[in-house]
């Protein structure tokens, strides 16, 4: 068990903060209004601080999150679509190539020693061939 324990109840805490927040603008800064009511509480000013600054950072964090993902999904929308696009590129291509290799399979294409894909004779009857 811990040594402290909490000698306020979290509604306690809320309302000295809500009355810090309400009064801030009947003293000269908040310090003092955090005085003044820390001893109508029964707490330190100091105490009352710290509840204060842990209810404005539970109020702006999420904010600053939600931004932050904001931009997070945003980047990650983009790059998504890049990559479909990409993907879409590759398929066309690779359809192109299956294509162009079964028209050259269907259509005999020969191919000599040294690599070069010429078209093939067509013996007699060719334009070459007539008298």
């Amino acid at each position: 068990m811990s040594k402290t324990r909490n000698k306020f109840s979290p509604e306690v805490r809320e309302r000295a903060v809500r009355m810090v927040g309400e009064h801030r603008a009947d003293y000269g800064s908040e310090w003092e209004a955090m005085t003044s009511i820390a001893s109508k509480i029964g707490c330190t000013a100091e105490t009352l601080r710290r509840w204060c600054r842990e209810e404005a950072s539970r109020r702006t964090a999420p904010a600053a999150l939600a931004a932050d993902d904001q931009a997070r999904l945003k980047l990650l929308e983009r790059e998504i679509k890049e990559l479909r696009r990409a993907n879409e590129i590759l398929r066309k291509a690779s359809a192109y190539f299956a294509m162009a290799e079964r028209a050259r399979d269907t259509f005999g294409a020969a191919r000599d020693d040294d690599g070069v894909h010429r078209r093939p004779s067509r013996g007699s009857g060719y334009r070459a061939d007539l008298p």
